[in-house]
């Protein structure tokens, strides 16, 4: 099992943020995939990873993460990541996001490894905080 975790201060409380991340299109939108739809608490998403195009099917699941989604479909054997949002004082919030993969050698082989998964899942997760700020501290 391989892991990647990211975290940011985000200047504006919780609650905006947790509001913000519930726009499930924007916010998997501003990750960079390529295409993402959302119906309910489905996602398809695809994405240009090297050479590859990632298809996924999510799902958003119940834990007691702020949001929580896993692979229903895809090349990973399993995926699944968590988002964790805490107050930190003066009205702004800290945001965790942490996925954990395991790879289907048989479907991955050459074109990607765990490597280039993990960087581009940190791109990806970089993104989103980007945006994050961008909505909530302009």
């Amino acid at each position: 099992m391989q892991s990647v975790t990211v975290s940011r201060r985000i200047d504006a409380p919780p609650e905006r943020v947790r509001t913000a991340m519930d726009d499930l299109e924007a916010f998997m939108l501003a990750a960079g995939f390529t295409e993402v739809t959302v119906d309910g608490d489905e996602m398809h998403l695809e994405n240009q990873v090297g050479l590859a195009t990632v298809t996924l099917d999510l799902r958003v699941v119940d834990t007691d993460a702020d949001l929580a989604y896993e692979q229903a479909d895809g090349f990973f054997e399993t995926m699944d990541t968590e988002y964790r949002v805490k107050a930190v004082g003066d009205g702004a919030s800290e945001v965790t996001a942490t996925t954990d993969f395991a790879l289907d050698v048989a479907l991955v082989g050459q074109i990607l490894d765990a490597t280039v998964i993990k960087r581009q899942r940190r791109h990806e997760l970089e993104q989103q905080f980007d945006w994050l700020e961008d909505e909530l501290t302009e």
